[in-house]
């Protein structure tokens, strides 16, 4: 027996129009916070974070907001809580973990892509996007901002949240990041120390060896091509072409996302460099903290940092998408 995942929202967060949603996807430590971080400046735009471990940093864990106070102390979180579940502290943290195990995961991606899923996933399906829905709604209600930025990059959270905008509930918009597998496998072998450690959290962020990051590239932006045939809409942008022109690039994107393009939207954006206000995502590197004058540049220590064993023998395994995406020559 088969059924669609069936709307279960109700409640305060109820809105009219569906929330409109940028999701940024990819594979961690491909230039994410840095686009998420410069559309959050466009007008009319809101940068959640990686919205997937709000729950858990957020909620549960109280570290910091991007504006530096802790989660709980944020009064947009607190509002956008209380709008949404009537406050965080009715929230069912260890049922929504249990969901997201249940469905938002790699493996779960060929069930997610089905036309129809069996009628047992099709209500786990809808009750855990039911959480993000409302989320969105609240924030969106809260702060008046019309495309919500959710860096959350996970490809089987994105295909979860296709089911909602199947059936209307969202308007869901994905930017496909993608950045050289050599340049992602090398920093995720470096030692980042995250700001929440002050707090009591994990001190440093995950670390992965170079083969390692290559089967989840592979995976993660091989997944994202499935979902644009799957008939969301997809854009997909090499992060080099980010660094290389942001200005062109973030005006094809707020395009895309149905965002101002102006000249004078983008005026904060110049020559190699960008200028930051605060902001107020809940989850991410430690980009998300900064504010003032950054550089926007190319980041290719990888072609001197990584040793050339590990260059080669990732260059091997994403051989065919490093080809696709045009880093040794091909199609884009």
């Amino acid at each position: 027996m088969s059924a669609e995942p069936a709307g279960s929202e109700t409640g305060p967060a109820d809105r009219t129009d569906p929330p409109r949603v940028l999701f940024l996807g990819g594979l961690g430590r491909s230039g994410t916070t840095l686009v998420e971080r410069l559309l959050g400046e466009l007008p009319g735009a809101m940068a959640l974070g990686e919205v997937i471990h709000l729950w858990e940093r957020g909620v549960h864990a109280g570290e910091r907001c991007g504006c530096g106070v802790p989660f709980g102390e944020c009064p947009v979180w607190r509002r956008a809580g209380e709008a949404a579940f009537g406050g965080w502290d009715v929230l069912d943290l260890d049922r929504l973990a249990e969901l997201r195990a249940a469905v938002d995961r790699t493996r779960h991606i060929p069930m997610l892509a089905r036309d129809r899923l069996p009628a047992d996933r099709a209500a786990l399906v809808a009750e855990y996007v039911d959480h993000y829905l409302r989320l969105y709604r609240a924030v969106a209600g809260e702060t008046g901002a019309s495309v919500l930025i959710d860096s959350s990059k996970q490809a089987s959270l994105a295909f979860c949240l296709r089911w909602a905008a199947r059936t209307g509930r969202l308007d869901l918009r994905v930017l496909h990041v993608v950045r050289d597998s050599r340049g992602v496998a090398y920093s995720w072998t470096r030692e980042v120390r995250r700001p929440e450690a002050d707090k009591g959290g994990d001190e440093f962020m995950t670390r992965w060896s170079p083969p390692r990051t290559a089967v989840h590239w592979n995976a993660e932006n091989g997944a994202y091509q499935l979902l644009a045939r799957r008939g969301v809409r997809v854009r997909r942008m090499r992060y080099e072409d980010f660094v290389a022109d942001p200005r062109a690039r973030l005006r094809d994107i707020a395009r895309f996302a149905g965002l101002p393009a102006g000249d004078e939207a983008l005026a904060f954006v110049g020559d190699g460099g960008a200028e930051l206000t605060a902001n107020h995502t809940a989850s991410g590197n430690p980009m998300r903290f900064r504010t003032g004058h950054i550089d926007v540049r190319s980041d290719d220590r990888w072609r001197t940092a990584l040793p050339s064993a590990d260059q080669r023998r990732v260059t091997a395994m994403t051989l065919p998408l490093l080809r696709h995406y045009s880093y040794l020559g091909g199609d884009a």
